[in-house]
């Protein structure tokens, strides 16, 4: 599959890329497929365009996959809530902790002051500093901004030490710049790419999914980064159990992993109604089979990327715009089918990788899921 210009593979050695589905849901599956064309489609509210988070207008999304040698899996993924400068027209923010096992800098001032300033940055646990440091390089360096002092960059993480040798911090400022610069609004490639190129989920190959909603006129999208564990459940029906992951072990029967999403939205929300937006997309994991343990960092990052929800310097008073609490109610629906659907694309999409010390990660057999999913009555062969 030809790579663009916003999924940035920066490999040393080779791997599997992911793949398209081909067929429909009673056809054949090529080697990897996304969620609808197994038949499983979250909820009954439409889609977007791509059905993914750069469905929300403005929204761009740009990935860099690191490959090197045997041991190198990990990668940047980062979201630009709008194509101005972030900096100058903060976008309205909030942040939902299910588990606070994990690493979310710049949390702690998005909770305050209820915005978020710079693009989102997704990485390694180890390589947070590194998403900082080019979250603030490419802030700086806006027109506009020569004379700004404090930038607040968010940085999401899962650990992927599993498949990626964590320890040597090979994700560079280049490498969150690289992913930042060359972000667009096209699909958003999935599974084994960017952030999430060395994750595991419920004993499968993890990875990046996306998914979104339409509703009462606006737009939901929801980017996850599917670290995780528990045992796996697609529309009700008990993979996990049914397939048994040759890959499980001590950490994915515990449960114990990390998930972080990034929901964006065009309805003007406050800060305090896109913190419980966040929340559903996490609540949506307990759809999925996870088991929320202690060792599990669970995080959601919701921005609007509403005009009438920003914040713009030289302003005295503030007249933001934002939906009324019993307005929100469709778009908390909305969030919840969207985070469930693109859990199961990181999945679906994910191809096998070996890594770190030989440790393989398989991609998630989809012949054998979507016969469970016909003998269970939820699709038709």
């Amino acid at each position: 599959m030809a790579k663009t210009p916003r999924d940035r593979d920066v490999s040393a050695g080779t791997t599997e890329t992911a793949g398209t589905s081909s067929g429909g849901v009673g056809g054949p599956l090529s080697d990897r497929a996304r969620a609808r064309d197994l038949g499983i489609a979250p909820g009954d509210l439409p889609t977007g365009e791509h059905n993914g988070i750069t469905d929300v207008a403005g929204v761009r999304v740009g990935q860099v996959t690191l490959i090197e040698g045997e041991d190198v899996r990990t990668g940047v993924t980062a979201i630009v809530p709008h194509p101005g400068n972030v900096y100058q027209e903060k976008v309205a923010g909030g942040v939902f902790v299910g588990n606070a096992f994990g690493k979310l800098a710049g949390s702690t001032q998005v909770s305050e002051l209820g915005t978020i300033e710079t693009p989102i940055v997704l990485t390694n646990t180890l390589s947070v500093a590194r998403g900082i440091d080019g979250a603030v390089t490419w802030t700086l360096a806006q027109p506009g901004n020569e004379t700004v002092t404090s930038v607040n960059a968010v940085v999401g993480e899962t650990n992927d030490g599993v498949l990626n040798d964590i320890r040597g911090r090979h994700v560079t400022e280049e490498h969150v710049l690289d992913a930042i610069t060359t972000a667009t609004d096209d699909p958003v490639q999935e599974g084994t790419v960017g952030a999430g190129t060395g994750t595991t989920c419920f004993g499968w190959k993890g990875g990046i999914g996306t998914a979104s909603r339409v509703v009462d006129g606006y737009t939901v999208g929801v980017l996850v980064q599917t670290n995780y564990g528990g045992s796996l459940r697609v529309d009700g029906v008990p993979i996990g159990e049914e397939l048994e992951p040759p890959d499980r072990g001590a950490a994915e029967t515990s449960g114990d992993g990390s998930c972080v999403f990034v929901v964006a939205t065009d309805a003007p929300l406050s800060p305090r109604n896109l913190e419980r937006l966040g929340a559903r997309a996490v609540f949506a994991m307990a759809r999925t089979g996870s088991t929320f343990t202690n060792g599990s960092g669970d995080f959601a990052i919701a921005f609007s990327t509403s005009p009438d929800s920003r914040e713009r310097p030289g302003t005295t008073v503030q007249d933001a715009k934002s939906l009324p609490n019993a307005g929100v109610s469709p778009l908390f629906r909305a969030v919840l089918d969207a985070a469930e659907e693109a859990i199961y694309n990181s999945l679906f999409m994910a191809t096998t990788v070996t890594g770190r010390n030989g440790t393989t990660r398989h991609a998630i057999p989809l012949e054998r899921v979507r016969s469970l999913l016909h003998r269970y009555g939820r699709i038709r062969a």
